[in-house]
């Protein structure tokens, strides 16, 4: 993702997932950015820099600790919180919300998150995915359809907390 699109993009995040992000940067700046900036100087001190593994090794991974800050801070900079709703009746599919569907008999639960959070293996999905973007808007009681390599899938929403 280029820095024009950081800028103009809108990062939708949980409270949780705000949370892991300010952490990872300050773990990056405070903790391991110091551990190679020490490592880089001590590295600098044995002589000869151009046949030093150690110091290739420490700029080429201060080089990465650099980039991922600022991503980071961009990302924290560009960050939505995704307001948690607990209003009683209200059953609408938004952003944060936890939905339990049916497929084929089974049911299944998912979280609508903001790209960022994605992970299909906690069953958070993205609000930009095809079954995100179905289930946005809907109701208990609605069937929406999806289009997956086997065919379309029917998913009928059985509860939105």
């Amino acid at each position: 993702m280029n820095k024009q699109d950081m800028d103009t993009k809108k990062i939708y995040l949980t409270k949780d997932g705000l949370g892991e992000l300010k952490g990872e940067y300050e773990e990056l700046t405070k903790v391991k950015r110091p551990d190679v900036l020490e490592r880089v100087s001590q590295a600098r001190s044995m002589g000869d820099l151009s046949e030093n593994a150690e110091y290739v090794a420490a700029r080429e991974e201060l080089s990465f600790i650099d980039g991922r800050i600022d991503e980071l801070e961009e990302l924290i900079k560009q960050a939505v919180l995704i307001q948690e709703s607990h209003a009683k009746g209200n059953h609408v599919v938004k952003l944060g919300s936890t939905v339990t569907v049916h497929l084929k008999g089974k049911k299944e639960v998912f979280t609508v998150v903001g790209e960022w959070e994605a992970d299909p293996k906690e069953k958070k999905i993205s609000h930009e995915s095809p079954l995100g973007k179905a289930l946005l808007g809907k109701r208990i009681g609605d069937k929406v359809e999806v289009e997956a390599p086997a065919g379309t899938v029917v998913y009928t929403i059985v509860s939105v907390n």
